[in-house]
């Protein structure tokens, strides 16, 4: 039998990293905060990205076939937090972050971000409560050297 309270405690142990992942749908765009991204392949250089099969982002992404992930700075919290909000409830939610078209998906990467990688879907999983899309690096840009913005470090949970 599953000892659910040690599940959760050791899936919350998982390490993650927090993005933004940009999607877009023709002239639509939408960001939501990503945590469950890891690298796949060295080649060809894939990431797997696990999204909430209810959101918006979801029927975007699968619609478009492309996603760009911006890799926070430490200390971006506030970033994070704007792109938690369901698109149905607080509208634009680029309205105060810049960005810019990422050059070969066109999906939003966030100028200020540490960098970028931009993936075409190759692949998913739908299978539970999130897919697992399988996407090909086709495009990356560095912004700035520091270090990336970690779950670990913003006090929220999402796992378990």
């Amino acid at each position: 039998m599953l000892d659910e309270q040690a599940k959760k405690t050791m899936l919350r142990k998982i390490p993650h990293g927090i993005y933004v992942c940009g999607v877009k749908d023709g002239e639509d765009l939408n960001g939501f905060t990503a945590s469950w991204i890891m690298q796949a392949s060295f080649q060809p250089p894939l990431v797997t990205n696990c999204v909430k099969a209810d959101s918006t982002s979801h029927t975007m992404l699968k619609a478009s076939g492309v996603f760009a992930l911006s890799v926070l700075e430490a200390g971006q919290k506030e970033i994070a937090q704007n792109f938690f909000k369901p698109l149905r409830r607080v509208g634009n939610k680029f309205e105060d972050i810049e960005f810019y078209p990422g050059p070969e998906t066109g999906c939003p990467v966030i100028k200020d971000a540490l960098g970028y990688v931009e993936c075409r879907v190759v692949g998913s999983v739908e299978y539970g409560d999130h897919t697992v899309f399988v996407g090909e690096v086709i495009g990356a840009g560095i912004h700035k050297a520091g270090e990336p913005l970690l779950l670990e470090d913003t006090g929220w949970n999402y796992g378990g």
